[in-house]
Formats: structure tokens, C-alpha cells, sequence
């Protein structure tokens, strides 16, 4: 059983849009999610904000927007003053395309939000085999096909996103794009982020 962030208790497919996200400064945040951050996603290698916007499929304006508000802030390096860089860690860019989908499809900014805030907590193994569903209203995570069959067969599932068909998506398109070291800013043409994340792995094992 899972709680709902609504007070009750909830087995299978787990609602996430309930309630608005609390806010607090972009610098708190970033620490937050590096502390959430296990696996280390939010490491050196990152990604400029041109090629974040290219792997997943969104506009700069809209990226400088969510980062304004909070909504998905870069991770490896946030943009503190003028001429500094934002670097977007892996994970976020898939949030960032997560975010896309959810907004084409007409969810609410609010419940965006509070399923982001969701993200930011999983592991890297959870994300790649997590299910977003949404009948427009709610967005449920679900880890199983039989949560997705329930949703389905409740009337509430009018939509999926597999993270993990998002995951690779991401990967494929930042395996032909620069990446950048944050300490030392050195240019990384091609990074492979599916190289990078097993040696993530490695390191935590």
C-alpha cells in the first residue's frame, strides 16, 4: 500500500496529480533533488540548454520558463547569474520530455507539477519501468501491466507514457548531440548516457 499524498492508502496504479506541489527556492530545490538522487544522476555530465530542448522535443522558451518557475530546473548546473550555463542532467532532460507529453495531452500544469515532484524521488531502475497514465485529470504511476489493465477497465486510463519508451528516446537522441563536464567545462562530443549511467551503477554497487 501506497499513500496517495491525500491522506488514505492506495494499492495499485498510484494517482500523483493531488494537491499542488509546495514551493521553494530554485537553490532548494536542486539540493533536494541531488539528496533524492541515489544513482547520481544529477552528476557532471550535463547538457546545455539548446541540446536538452532538442532531445526533447520542446522550445528554449519554454524550458527558460519551467526552469523560472521551478517546474524542471537543471540539476548539474543551475544559471545563478548572467553568462552562467544551465546543465541538464540525463534524468532531467527525460522529465523534460515527460513534461511535453503531459502538457499535449491536456493535463493540468498543477498536476504536472506535483508528478514531477514525484520523478525527482524514484530511482533510475523505477523511472525505466514506470508507466505515467492520465485520464486528462489525475496522473497515476503504474509498474505493472495489471495496474494499467485496472486503470483501463476503471474508465481512467485515456493515455500512457512509457518512461522507459521516453528513456530511450532521450538516450538516442543525446548519444548524437555534445555533452559537458560541469567542473571543468571540457566539450564531450557524443556522450553515450547509457555508458555513463552504468558506470553510475557501478560506482553505487
Amino acid at each position: 500500500m501506497r499513500s496517495t499524498g491525500d491522506g488514505t492508502a492506495a494499492g495499485g496504479p498510484y494517482p500523483l496529480g493531488r494537491g499542488a506541489a509546495a514551493e521553494s527556492t530554485p537553490r532548494h530545490r536542486v539540493a533536494a533533488q541531488r539528496a533524492a538522487d541515489p544513482e547520481g544522476s544529477a552528476d557532471l555530465i550535463g547538457y546545455r540548454g539548446p541540446t536538452a530542448c532538442a532531445a526533447a522535443g520542446i522550445t528554449y522558451r519554454q524550458l527558460d520558463y519551467w526552469a523560472r518557475t521551478g517546474l524542471v530546473e537543471p540539476s548539474v548546473r543551475p544559471a545563478y547569474g548572467s553568462g552562467t550555463q544551465r546543465l541538464y542532467s540525463f534524468r532531467d532532460v527525460v522529465v523534460l520530455k515527460i513534461v511535453k507529453r503531459l502538457l499535449d495531452t491536456g493535463v493540468s500544469l498543477q498536476n504536472i507539477r506535483t508528478a514531477v515532484q514525484h520523478l525527482r524521488t524514484r530511482g533510475l531502475d523505477d523511472l525505466a519501468r514506470m508507466t505515467l497514465m492520465s485520464d486528462g485529470a489525475t496522473v497515476y504511476e503504474c509498474t505493472s501491466p495489471d495496474e494499467v489493465v485496472e486503470l483501463l477497465q476503471g474508465g481512467q486510463g485515456v493515455f500512457g507514457i512509457a518512461v522507459g519508451v521516453v528513456w530511450r528516446d532521450v538516450e538516442a537522441a543525446l548519444s548524437q548531440l555534445h555533452g559537458e563536464r560541469a567542473d571543468t567545462g571540457e566539450t564531450l562530443v557524443r556522450p553515450n548516457p547509457a555508458d555513463e549511467l552504468a558506470r553510475r551503477r557501478n560506482r553505487a554497487g
